[in-house]
């Protein structure tokens, strides 16, 4: 069969929880309405799972011009999304620039689910992002990159290395990509493709992905759950520049639709 898109994910607000896709058409910032929308505090700083690990139990869903946000023991909240309008300047790592706010409804359902003051925003139409790495591409509110592929072998291999050790094996949400591939039978070769088609879409690798401490909560609790996968891919997957990698970022070449299923060619290795 060879390789193949085993599960395409987007994630409509920064932090929160995943969908996962049959289909979905593919813009220069990657799956189209992936982290669309962003959480900020009270100064415009990003807001995610790295210090908010409940965010991982709040399933946000598109609708018609709507988005509807849910979490266990709140109320859903409906509203209509604003494509642009009164714009705030926004914090996300070391880029700086402007989002749509989304008014008082959202923002005072985050404020009472997170606890603090928050703010609701959203990529605005004239989005302009550049991402770096070795192809340089765009991002909306993803961290930096388009795309963030991973690949089954390579959680095996990591799954099997924490089975040794006496720890249980960890799905593959806990990493949070949007493209997961099947049918590569050496683990990490994420980590050397640069140039590969994905269905219709021409992609092209960016850098590998270091990771944070997301990986450690349970996306299904939003809880912590310990050191695991860090504890293991701290001996064996050590970056240079500090952390540990999983996974690897890819810009958008040339756009389209994906499908789960397609099939996956790499073009060119490193």
């Amino acid at each position: 069969m060879g390789a193949r898109v085993a599960e395409l994910v987007r994630y409509v607000v920064k932090g929160c929880a995943g969908e996962s896709l049959d289909r979905s058409a593919v813009g220069r910032m990657g799956l189209v309405d992936d982290r669309l929308f962003m959480v900020v505090d009270k100064n415009g700083k990003f807001v995610t799972q790295r210090t908010r690990p409940q965010m991982a139990v709040i399933k946000p869903k598109l609708g018609d011009g709507t988005l509807t946000l849910s979490a266990p023991g709140f109320d859903d909240l409906t509203f209509d999304f604003l494509a642009d309008g009164e714009r705030l300047e926004v914090l996300l790592f070391k880029w700086t620039g402007k989002a749509v706010d989304q008014g008082a409804a959202p923002a005072e359902w985050f404020s009472q689910f997170l606890g603090e003051p928050c703010r609701l925003v959203r990529v605005p139409p004239d989005h302009e992002r550049r991402s770096s790495g070795l192809t340089q591409g765009y991002a909306g509110f993803a961290d930096a990159h388009a795309l963030h592929v991973t690949s089954l072998s390579s959680l095996d291999h990591l799954n099997g290395l924490i089975l040794e050790k006496g720890g249980e094996t960890l799905p593959m949400n806990r990493f949070r990509p949007n493209i997961v591939i099947s049918g590569w039978d050496e683990p990490y070769t994420e980590d050397r493709v640069r140039q590969m088609t994905v269905g219709p879409i021409q992609t092209g690798w960016e850098k590998k992905a270091v990771r944070c401490v997301v990986p450690t909560v349970d996306q299904a609790t939003g809880h912590k759950t310990g050191p695991e996968p860090t504890k293991t891919l701290a001996g064996y997957r050590r970056e240079e520049e500090g952390g540990v990698s999983f996974g690897a970022k890819f810009a958008v070449m040339t756009t389209g639709e994906l499908t789960t299923g397609d099939p996956v060619e790499v073009t060119a290795f490193a």
